[in-house]
């Protein structure tokens, strides 16, 4: 992570960030085991959401360490479809960057399944033109997260909140300790 998702100046210094490694069925049905870096004061906490999210059979379609924000270019993680968390970069809307630290630069925010969660604009923009399907949130398609679903209550069963609330844009994919 040294000189790509954590560098000197991110708000949170590498030793307060902890590395976890949980099992989670994948969109193939089989049982996979990936890698995420969160902050030290809630891995115990997300660790239990993904542990439901097993249970629940929830599928994932890949777990793995966040790549490194460069401006300009869109974030290869949501086009594989990458359940990350830690990422020292600002804040992303539809529109690009913001001025604004992401909740990910302190390890207080997860996106999961970004490809089939969506950002999405309120007049139903998308970034990434592979999402372009999953703007229909009466679909049921794997990895879709839905109001009330287990993803959500897992979620908030730790007091977080999620970007499918948002009134101002919907990030389907975005769970964070703020809200924001």
């Amino acid at each position: 992570m040294r000189g790509t998702t954590w560098k000197p100046g991110c708000p949170v210094p590498i030793s307060d960030l902890r590395l976890l490694r949980f099992n989670y069925v994948g969109f193939d049905g089989e049982i996979k085991r990936g890698p995420m870096v969160v902050n030290a004061t809630v891995a115990q906490d997300v660790l239990s959401v993904f542990q439901q999210l097993f249970e629940a059979r929830f599928p994932l379609k890949r777990v793995a360490l966040a790549t490194e924000y460069k401006p300009k270019h869109d974030d290869p993680s949501q086009h594989r479809s990458v359940t990350a968390s830690f990422n020292c970069r600002p804040a992303i809307t539809t529109s690009g960057p913001t001025q604004t630290l992401s909740q990910h630069s302190y390890g207080l925010a997860v996106d999961v399944n970004p490809l089939q969660n969506p950002e999405v604009s309120l007049d139903g923009r998308v970034r990434d033109k592979a999402a372009r399907i999953y703007r229909d949130r009466a679909l049921d398609l794997p990895g879709m997260i839905h109001a009330g679903d287990v993803v959500v209550r897992a979620f908030a069963a730790i007091g977080w909140r999620w970007g499918g609330d948002w009134s101002s844009m919907k990030d389907y994919m975005h769970f964070s300790q703020t809200g924001t």
